[in-house]
């Protein structure tokens, strides 16, 4: 029928039946079919940290619990596997998957996992995991092909080479 959020269970009297508190049931819930990025949605969508789960007769079979799919989540290579995390952004229009992902395999990278992390006045973020320490080459492509590198890196030389350029150019002006 539905579920009820535990401030409504305590403000209810114990006595009431499911029927008089009807009003209060929001009808949420997933497939015992449902892919899990599917149930972690709708876990982020109803604001909850229990999935109820029917089969497909409709029938409550059991329920997730959020940890129970984070778990999940943690055992996937985008978590667990070692490498770097690349913040990128662009254009809502200028952007595309197959280009970010071309720009990290030409550096003899592989992806362990992208997503869309953030889109905002036609910009979209995307934060790529990438199996590769030696992200500096990576990060140059990215701003060759106009992307803006949002994440910061230790090995970032670009930023260095700036500020040598420009303290060489102070030092020149103030001869």
């Amino acid at each position: 029928m539905g579920c009820i959020s535990e401030t409504d269970a305590h403000c209810f009297d114990g006595e009431q039946t499911v029927h008089e508190i009807e009003y209060a049931l929001e009808p949420f819930f997933v497939s015992d079919r449902t892919n899990w990025l599917d149930i972690l949605e709708a876990f982020a969508m109803h604001g909850s940290n229990i999935m109820p789960v029917l089969n497909s007769e409709n029938q409550y079979i059991g329920y997730y619990e959020l940890s129970d799919i984070m778990n999940i989540f943690n055992d996937t290579p985008f978590l667990n596997e070692a490498g770097g995390i690349i913040v990128v952004e662009k254009g809502i229009k200028d952007y595309s998957f197959s280009e970010i992902c071309q720009i990290v395999e030409s550096n003899d990278a592989r992806i362990l996992g992208a997503f869309i992390s953030k889109i905002e006045n036609d910009t979209v973020q995307a934060t790529i995991k990438i199996g590769h320490t030696g992200m500096n080459a990576i990060v140059q492509t990215f701003r060759r092909y106009n992307y803006n590198v949002v994440s910061n890196h230790e090995e970032d030389k670009f930023l260095e080479d700036l500020k040598e350029r420009s303290d060489y150019l102070n030092k020149y002006l103030n001869m």
